[in-house]
């Protein structure tokens, strides 16, 4: 279900990714004060880098940590000293004004750098809380049902961006087994919390719906009622792309409400699963005066369908090409089904290089054998 999440309290540690190295930083305060100080003599106005020197700790806080910003601090100041004993201003009030300002502002640019590792921190803290909440509610793999066995994953993406709304769950009905899959439009709380409302809506409806038709509705008016309702605080309202299947020992069918279809791996073939046209996402149903519809495919005995949420099919190679899944499909049909999502999951970060931007949901679904087939 992906790695556990921690919150680091060392204040060096919050600056985060993509912060300063200390070799970066010292090459910053070395070289910027030596290329002033040679330009100074050749000028023949060593007091001259005072005024650039006084910067460099306001530039480290912005991405450095606070002991970084402390170090340049010290060593702007002792430099100015230096360089004014040295070659001394005309009177000594105008030397002590130097000296005051850039201790004042290398202070400032102390309390800048605490302040915004501590926004992180919090801004971190807050990501990483949404992330266990959701995986919480989403039950841990694998699923069983009585015509399939589910295996996946679920890894929400906690840098650069909120956690999103991707949900999923597989569930024995009196109907067969029912399984859903969805991605809530937009990031963070709010859309964590359309998410709970259509997950706990498959929960109840699932169980109790005759059809798939009556399911996929059931589904569609818990958006509507949930749009309501953050209508009424301000929020954004949201629409929902879901993929809801019905699986019984002798059929199998789709709703596919906007989401990304399956695909299918059997020992003759893999591809994408024709369902025709998608149909409009949960809450938009009135903009179409088409209703959603039942879509029947084939689902052999021992074969095996891959679903995802967009985390997967719009990563990207440092190119920008988007990750060509339906190429890949051909490579992972031979292996046991509890191997596919950890694969595919491996094969995405090489791809990007590590730098994968949105949560990604993988629900790989292997059919039983039906009991005394011959």
């Amino acid at each position: 279900m992906g790695q556990e999440m921690g919150i680091s309290e060392d204040p060096d540690a919050a600056a985060g990714r993509g912060g300063l190295t200390w070799r970066v930083v010292a090459g910053w305060l070395v070289g910027i004060t030596a290329a002033l100080a040679v330009t100074g003599v050749a000028l023949g106005r060593e007091t001259g880098l005072a005024p650039f020197l006084i910067f460099l700790p306001t530039l480290i806080a912005g991405r450095g940590t606070v002991r970084q910003t402390a170090v340049a601090s010290v060593w702007t100041i002792l430099v100015i000293i230096g360089s004014l004993i040295r070659s001394p201003l005309p009177s000594a009030a105008a030397t002590a004004s130097v000296i005051t300002f850039a201790v004042a502002l290398n202070g400032l640019s102390v309390i800048q750098a605490v302040r915004r590792i501590r926004q992180e921190k919090e801004i971190s803290r807050l990501r990483s809380a949404a992330a266990a909440l959701q995986r919480q509610i989403l039950r841990p793999f694998p699923l069983v049902t009585g015509e399939l066995l589910v295996h996946g994953l679920y890894e929400p993406v906690e840098e650069d961006s909120m956690v999103g709304g991707d949900v999923y769950e597989a569930m024995p009905t009196p109907y067969g087994s029912r399984v859903l899959i969805a991605d809530v439009q937009g990031k963070g709380l709010p859309a964590i919390s359309a998410a709970f409302a259509v997950l706990s809506s498959f929960r109840e409806a699932a169980l109790v719906a005759p059809t798939l038709t009556a399911l996929v509705n059931a589904l569609e008016n818990s958006v509507l009622r949930h749009n309501s309702f953050v209508a009424q605080t301000g929020e954004e309202q949201r629409f929902v792309t879901a993929l809801v299947l019905g699986i019984t020992q002798t059929t199998a069918q789709a709703i596919n409400c906007g989401h990304i279809p399956p695909y299918i791996l059997t020992d003759q073939q893999t591809g994408r699963v024709s369902l025709g046209e998608a149909a409009l996402p949960l809450g938009l149903a009135s903009l179409s005066p088409d209703p959603r519809t039942v879509t029947a495919f084939d689902f052999p005995t021992d074969s095996t369908l891959l679903l995802c949420t967009d985390g997967v099919t719009e990563t990207r190679n440092p190119a920008g090409t988007f990750y060509p899944l339906e190429a890949r499909l051909p490579t992972w049909k031979d292996l046991p089904p509890n191997e596919i999502a950890p694969t595919v999951n491996h094969d995405l970060e090489q791809y990007s290089k590590g730098k994968l931007t949105d949560d990604r949901a993988l629900l790989i679904l292997h059919r039983k054998p039906i009991p005394n087939d011959e």
